[in-house]
């Protein structure tokens, strides 16, 4: 009887091109980071950028509150 290969799940897939792209850079995620940085910019394709940045907000619920609660 002929087994069929047993195909990869999109899962699997997943963890082996991380695995891949992780040899590739000795597993150093900065230079991971750079790389797909690079790749993005020389793909030409439009790259979105937010528009503001966060701010903090004020403590929930503190109000007019000292830090020793009086």
């Amino acid at each position: 009887m002929i087994q069929k290969p047993k195909t990869e799940t999109p899962i699997e897939e997943i963890h082996r091109i991380r695995r891949e792209i992780s040899d590739r850079f000795g597993g150093d995620i900065a230079a991971i980071a750079a790389d797909a940085a690079r790749r993005a910019r020389e793909s030409g394709r439009p790259i979105w950028q937010p528009k503001a940045t966060n701010h903090a907000m004020q403590r929930s619920g503190g109000g007019d509150v000292a830090d020793n609660g009086e």
